[in-house]
């Protein structure tokens, strides 16, 4: 068994980390975003699929592109924050397979297959998107993952062609104490926990 990480880092990443609703001014480099890939793309997937794409948005040209899909109260959010990411999947993630997973075939599981292809899609790029969550929390960052827009106008605006399809947004900068809810309460262990 591995040592646990301290308790200083368990409270970083979880206990003490929270949802972010306002950021300061502060500008994230392209070498930092670089560096959040290449810890969160290690994230497990099905098959190694990797389904999972992002669009970092930067630019107030590009957030300007992404308003019109935010419901209202969202838009604050997104202007302030640093970085804005779209955390996207593939719907033909099933093409890198043979590359991605040579143990066994896999494409055919999901080639031709676009019911089968949207779930695995979407459940494993959540997990990407989560790794994401930890690894902002982990170089320092803050962030607040928000789920209150348009799909269909996101993927109209930023994936014309269809393939890629959104799944949640992602802000990411640093905190503004004035955008630092109370922390909500959390169910307790017997409410949410069996072990059988």
């Amino acid at each position: 068994m591995k040592k646990p990480l301290s308790i200083d880092i368990q409270k970083e990443l979880f206990t003490e980390a929270r949802t972010v609703h306002a950021f300061k001014q502060h500008d994230i480099s392209d070498e930092r975003i670089q560096e959040l890939y290449e810890l969160f793309k290690w994230a497990p997937t099905a098959f190694n699929a990797q389904p999972g794409r992002y669009v970092f948005i930067r630019s107030d040209a590009a957030k300007e592109r992404l308003l019109p899909a935010l419901s209202p109260g969202n838009v604050p959010q997104v202007k302030s924050a640093s970085l804005t990411v779209i955390v996207a999947f593939d719907t033909l993630f099933y093409e890198h397979l043979p590359v991605l997973y040579p143990a066994v075939d896999a494409k055919p599981f999901f080639e031709g297959k676009p019911a089968v292809t949207e779930v695995a899609g979407l459940r494993n790029s959540s997990l990407q998107g989560a790794f994401l969550i930890m690894a902002v929390r982990s170089l320092g960052f803050d962030c607040g993952a928000m789920s209150g827009f348009d799909p269909a106008k996101v993927n109209a605006e930023f994936f014309t062609d269809g393939r890629y399809k959104a799944n949640f947004l992602l802000n990411i900068g640093v905190a503004d104490p004035a955008g630092i809810y109370a922390r909500g309460p959390r169910l307790a262990f017997d409410d949410v926990v069996q072990i059988i």
